[in-house]
């Protein structure tokens, strides 16, 4: 048995002491195959970010092209991040992702305030934000949100509505990985359907209404425009690293882990690219840009393609789409605090499996009780989406680097896919990492030194978690 400082197999089959306990930490099923991946991946990716942002970045910008060129370098940069992580993924194909990179370059103090960060911020965050999104749309759908006596809209209804969409998502995943990797190859497959769907109307129905306005930025200061557009459109973006946390649930991780990385990165981003010009000749701009939670782009694009009918149908679409972003980012994200778990840098119960379903069933109820509180103490998706982008991409930044620390580090580690482009690939993505991190810092700066302090009170947290160890 070895430490859990230091796991002497890459794919995480050695057993662990936690607690005083031994748990294998092969007990997780490789079930999940490149589809299933792809399916899990893309999902989590294409939630509500592609309908809810496209107001805001034409806020700032004016033009079909510099849209499309906006969105196109987060694809890059996206695409950028999925090459440096296929390297370290297929080299340590273990649940956790970004934590397994973490930990293997920097040490298990970085590990655990990632993994802090990530179980009390970054992921609560991110599930509730998407899963606010299926509450609002789903309550346009039919009506809005009820009204009280006063006239007034009842406040608690779209929080019930999310926490139980909240609820039901884990439930499923905790059921088995097999079955919530089928749930969210299904949603994908259907929510593709409905995005390719808006393309085709764009094309046949009505390429009259397009606005060819000159390219230029708002009347705006320029870091502000930037800071807006690009938290935005990585936002949209976000859950190409997500596969990563899945690892320990995939078949053949060496070779599935690369290609669903690349292949579903370029896919994202040419159904985003497709999308957005579609906006642009089904709606003038200025419509566009008047879109908000109470006048749903989504509304519009359905209303200008078949009128009411398709007015309906595309906020079905996006319920559909963000309730499988949601139920993909719950069966990810459990995946990082178990594995934290297993390494004996969080309490022993989280790494836990069902004795019969083989899922990390607690960590899974764990991630839903501060998802459902993150709903209940911030309750607009601009809140929940400003703060996961900080705290993810200093993160991401960090595990970009991990690349070049581990090829000086760990040279002996077989690498089944070296990044393509090294070291030119993953230097612009951690260049551009690095700006997004400070750039977001500008905006909403008390909020985001909250969130700041928060990620670094995980470093006094892990002193002491150490030594009640020792003490023990």
């Amino acid at each position: 048995m070895s430490s859990p400082a230091s796991p002497s197999k890459p794919d995480g089959s050695e057993g662990l002491k936690i607690g005083g306990e031994n748990r294998s930490t092969a007990a997780l099923p490789r079930t999940v195959g490149f589809i299933g991946a792809s399916g899990v991946m893309i999902g989590v990716c294409i939630g509500s970010g592609i309908f809810n942002t496209p107001p805001g970045i034409a806020g700032q910008i004016s033009g079909l092209w510099l849209t499309l060129l906006c969105w196109g370098v987060g694809g890059v940069l996206a695409l950028f991040g999925a090459m440096t992580y296929a390297e370290m993924g297929a080299m340590f194909p273990q649940s956790g992702g970004v934590y397994v990179f973490l930990r293997e370059a920097y040490g298990r103090a970085v590990a655990f305030v990632f993994g802090w960060s990530y179980m009390l911020i970054s992921k609560p965050l991110a599930a509730a934000g998407i899963a606010t999104v299926f509450s609002s749309h789903l309550l346009a759908l039919f009506g809005g949100v009820p009204k009280n006596a006063s006239g007034q809209p009842v406040s608690w209804v779209p929080i019930a509505v999310t926490c139980v969409l909240l609820i039901v998502s884990t439930w499923l995943n905790a059921r088995g990985t097999s079955l919530g990797a089928r749930v969210a190859t299904g949603l994908t497959a259907l929510k593709i359907a409905g995005l390719l769907g808006i393309v085709v109307a764009a094309c046949v129905v009505s390429p009259k209404a397009v606005e060819f306005t000159e390219a230029a930025m708002k009347p705006t200061t320029l870091v502000g425009a930037m800071v807006t557009i690009f938290a935005a459109v990585m936002w949209t973006y976000d859950g190409w690293a997500d596969v990563g946390a899945i690892a320990g649930d995939v078949k053949e991780p060496s070779k599935t882990l690369p290609r669903v990385f690349i292949l579903g990165t370029l896919g994202i981003m040419a159904i985003y690219l497709s999308v957005n010009a579609a906006y642009f000749a089904l709606l003038p701009e200025s419509a566009i840009r008047s879109g908000s939670e109470r006048n749903p782009l989504a509304e519009m694009v359905g209303a200008s393609i078949a009128g009411s009918a398709g007015a309906g149908v595309l906020l079905g679409l996006v319920a559909l789409s963000t309730l499988g972003s949601t139920h993909g980012s719950i069966l990810t994200g459990a995946r990082v605090t178990f594995q934290q778990a297993r390494d004996g840098l969080m309490f022993a119960f989280l790494g836990s499996l069902h004795p019969t379903r083989k899922t990390p069933a607690v960590a899974l109820w764990v991630q839903c009780g501060l998802s459902c509180a993150s709903v209940m103490v911030y309750q607009t998706f601009t809140t929940l989406a400003g703060g996961f982008v900080f705290s993810m991409w200093l993160f991401y930044t960090l595990a970009g680097v991990a690349i070049f620390v581990l090829r000086v580090k760990r040279p002996d580690v077989q690498r089944p896919y070296r990044c393509w482009g090294y070291p030119l690939v993953p230097g612009l993505f951690v260049l551009a990492g690095s700006s997004m991190t400070v750039l977001t810092m500008t905006k909403d700066t008390g909020e985001k030194l909250v969130w700041l302090g928060i990620l670094l009170a995980g470093f006094p947290v892990y002193a002491a978690w150490n030594w009640l160890k020792i003490a023990k």
